[in-house]
């Protein structure tokens, strides 16, 4: 038996994100670490707090069956059912670190507990690689840097300005100035022109504009040769993803803001969805992804994890990617260490194995990677103990 014996949590900040991470020891010593991936905008603080009411729930129970707990916490917490980032946030952390307990007893990765392993490398793509330019042309000319690096897959915000900071700032009330919209149209044009024709290029709307304005974008992306456009409509609006289903020939991807195997049969019944984008720390966990890929795969439909956290949820998304059939190039920001007071959360981060665009599947313990303890240690916010 794995008896949980404690749980920690580390309420992280820095270079502009919000890494909640979730520690779990059993009374063996063993340890499994997984993370809320509400890492950027709003609700870390909140998933923080969740994983503490959370906590008597797991602290006391058997890690050798993580889905015995996810179903505990699950049908017995009430606001789990039909609820949102926040509460599934934090049952993802706690899923990851179950399956990290489970595989390190065994000794093998995380994705053998599956019966898969369906590569042995995977390709990345590069996002967040343009923060300093808001213009159309500079914008576009950022993508040298990736390029340089080895990418040759890239995402992009085209509708977003640039905020102090380095930040972005969506489109608000669902439409954009005459000018805005020209300078969004501009930059992908660029952005082709100075990329060539043999990079992918994938375009990430965040639900922004009205129907009128997405037309017209979505025909001009029809001349770019575009992977495909993400959450073209507002993740609530799934009727919208039905009546555009099939007007343009460009692939249709949504799903980070989509939560548990139910939100995704909603999401995929639409019919308007070619790509699923569950995130392994908020879409239910690890087992919760390898489901919802599996069952994308009834809909003819393939899997991009979305990964926009620290690097321990890259790592757990390797996991879910090595076992799933379907699976397409994984999220990356490898500039987020840019920043001066960046905090990176493990000893062997996953990004910086990346060569050409791709990455291997680890074969070690669990999920691949080792916490650096002195980097999250000073973070601590939560410790709830068997005897507490």
């Amino acid at each position: 038996m794995l008896i949980i014996d404690n749980m920690r949590v580390f309420n992280i900040r820095g270079g502009g994100l919000h890494p909640v991470i979730v520690e779990l020891t059993t009374k063996d010593g063993l340890r499994g670490y997984g993370e809320a991936a509400v890492a950027y905008g709003i609700g870390a603080t909140a998933a923080a707090g969740m994983l503490s009411d959370l906590a008597h729930k797991v602290v006391g129970a058997d890690a050798s069956y993580p889905r015995n707990i996810w179903h505990e916490i699950y049908d017995n917490s009430f606001w789990t059912k039909g609820g949102g980032a926040i509460v599934f946030a934090a049952l993802s952390a706690i899923d990851q670190a179950l399956w990290d307990i489970k595989a390190r007893s065994l000794g093998i990765p995380v994705y053998e507990l599956f019966g898969a392993k369906f590569g042995s490398s995977l390709e990345v793509y590069a996002n967040g690689w343009n923060s300093a330019h808001d213009d159309a042309l500079q914008w576009a000319k950022a993508a040298e840097r990736p390029l340089k690096d080895g990418f040759t897959i890239l995402k992009c915000y085209p509708l977003a300005t640039r905020q102090e900071g380095g930040t972005l700032r969506h489109v608000q009330r669902r439409a954009l100035g005459t000018e805005e919209f020209r300078r969004a149209i501009d930059r992908i044009r660029n952005l082709r022109k100075v990329v060539g024709p043999e990079v992918s290029l994938m375009l990430d709307l965040s639900g922004g504009l009205n129907n009128d304005q997405l037309i017209r974008f979505m025909d001009a992306c029809g001349e770019l040769d575009i992977t495909w456009v993400e959450e073209p409509v507002d993740p609530f609006n799934l009727q919208g993803l039905r009546n555009l289903a099939g007007r343009w020939s460009i692939p249709i991807a949504a799903g980070e803001r989509v939560y548990t195997r139910q939100g995704f049969r909603n999401l995929l019944d639409t019919g308007g969805v070619d790509i699923v984008m569950p995130d392994v720390g908020n879409c239910g966990g690890i087992f919760e992804a390898v489901q919802i890929a599996a069952m994308a795969e009834t809909y003819n439909a393939r899997v991009s994890p979305h990964n926009c956290a620290s690097s321990l949820c890259t790592a757990a998304t390797v996991q879910v990617w090595a076992a799933s059939a379907i699976g397409m190039p994984l999220e990356t920001y490898p500039y987020f260490p840019d920043a001066n007071d960046y905090v990176q959360v493990l000893a062997n981060p996953p990004e910086k194995a990346v060569v050409n665009g791709r990455l291997a599947v680890p074969t070690d313990p669990g999920l691949g990677v080792e916490i650096d303890e002195t980097a999250i240690t000073p973070f601590r916010c939560f410790d709830f103990k068997a005897d507490a």
